[in-house]
């Protein structure tokens, strides 16, 4: 790992949690500090820093095993994309009212390389794309309480968003879908455009409650 301007125990705990929520540490599966020093090559103290934030932020939990991993289970997803379906409305619709040429043209260019990461069947690139789709609205939509919602909640459902990409059908109606509701914002149509995302996101919910986690 490559240290700069970030802490130590803060550049530890977003690799663990990142890995964590990309499903690099399987849910159920006992991790050490000394397998992590070993793995990051990193002394104790940031990793144990690291695993005590992982702690309250419920992705871990000590037993008498030891640190296991919980991750997001299937009733934690479907949890976040039922508060995801009622507000991530309202952020369109804060968008919608401070729309600018800018934010416009981001959400453009989400979906035009969304196209052409489908082209490739790159569903690592086709998952980022897709969250920056949704960060351009939460991030313009002139709300703090609604980003500072919908950021973790997007954090976490990255590895159940990877899935959905690799499976063509589901990456090709997701792109179709935020075309639909770009269109509505283009044309400043909020009630649309709410009721589009909503549908978006429950669709997104009942496509991996098909699948095996």
């Amino acid at each position: 790992m490559e240290y700069k301007t970030v802490s130590l125990a803060d550049q530890v705990f977003e690799r663990l949690e990142a890995d964590i929520l990309g499903g690099r540490y399987q849910q159920g599966e006992i991790i050490t500090e000394l397998r992590l020093c070993a793995e990051l090559g990193v002394s104790r103290t940031p990793v144990r820093e690291a695993l005590r934030r992982l702690s309250q932020e419920h992705l871990i939990e000590e037993t008498p095993r030891g640190t296991v991993v919980l991750g997001i289970t299937r009733k934690d997803f479907e949890d976040m994309c039922a508060i995801r379906m009622r507000i991530e409305g309202l952020a369109v619709r804060g968008f919608i009212e401070r729309l600018t040429d800018e934010g416009l043209r981001e959400l453009r260019d989400a979906i035009d390389f969304q196209e052409f990461y489908l082209t490739k069947s790159d569903a690592d690139h086709l998952r980022i794309m897709d969250g920056r789709f949704h960060e351009t609205i939460y991030n313009r939509c002139g709300s703090t309480i609604l980003r500072d919602t919908l950021a973790p909640l997007h954090k976490k459902v990255q590895k159940f968003r990877r899935q959905s990409m690799q499976e063509r059908s589901r990456a090709i109606k997701s792109v179709d879908e935020h075309k639909a509701i770009y269109d509505a914002i283009a044309a400043r149509d909020s009630a649309k455009a709410e009721s589009l995302m909503s549908r978006h996101v429950e669709n997104a919910l009942k496509h991996i409650m098909e699948k095996e986690m």
